[in-house]
């Protein structure tokens, strides 16, 4: 049964990367360390956990997009752990994530209300009660769960307590196991940080959003690749 299940789940992220990646053009972007500063290079020359193997379809891309969006939105897949960064003349950078547990999850419509490199981690309460045996701080660095860096999604003024933010367990790009923030490699929170801009609009597709309006946009084009 367990078998069953996690087949049937490598089938859907398939069929989502397909839907999302396949049927439109993507080039994939080598991860260039142009945009680091000498602390990133410090901390992260000798990262206390272990390299992880990305898959190329959670590797950043350079693709298509269909949707509306206007350049500079930050629009997340929960459904295919993806999120896109629009850019001008329908295109995307596309990364892989990780998300949260379709319990945990968050989804709606925020904006980035604070920035901040190489964040300190202060679990919540509701974190500290559900995980156990939780620090109250955990200062910043590359063991830190927040990563590299962090975009902190308000709702007017109110924090979500949800982020965008690097990771030190790059192995789990592209599942869904967080408290319900969304994870990405350091080395790509790196990057997108470098783009987004404080109020920059962010839109979180919850389960069975996703996929479904990426493919449905991209078949009302007649599923034509650029």
């Amino acid at each position: 049964m367990g078998e069953t299940t996690t087949v049937r789940r490598r089938l859907l992220v398939l069929f989502a990367a397909l839907a999302l990646g396949g049927c439109v053009h993507s080039t994939l972007e080598p991860a260039s360390k142009a945009g680091w500063t000498p602390k990133d290079r410090e901390l992260l020359a000798n990262a206390p956990y272990r390299p992880a193997a990305i898959p190329d379809a959670y590797q950043r891309h350079l693709v298509d997009y269909r949707r509306k969006e206007a350049p500079g939105t930050v629009v997340v897949d929960t459904d295919s752990r993806y999120l896109y960064y629009v850019l001008p003349r329908g295109k995307a950078i596309r990364y892989g994530v990780t998300v949260g547990e379709e319990a945990l999850a968050w989804s709606g419509v925020a904006t980035v209300g604070r920035m901040e490199e190489w964040p300190a981690w202060v679990p919540t309460q509701e974190i500290k009660q559900r995980l156990g045996n939780t620090p109250d701080y955990v200062g910043p660095g590359p063991h830190n769960p927040m990563g590299a860096r962090a975009l902190y999604l308000f709702q007017g003024s109110k924090d979500t307590l949800y982020r965008i933010h690097g990771t030190n367990q790059p192995e789990y790009i592209g599942q869904a196991i967080s408290s319900g923030c969304i994870r990405m490699t350091n080395e790509d929170a790196i990057d997108l940080y470098s783009r987004v801009k404080i109020g920059a609009p962010v839109i979180v597709l919850g389960s069975g959003r996703g996929a479904s309006l990426f493919s449905s946009d991209i078949a009302s084009r007649g599923g034509r690749n650029s």
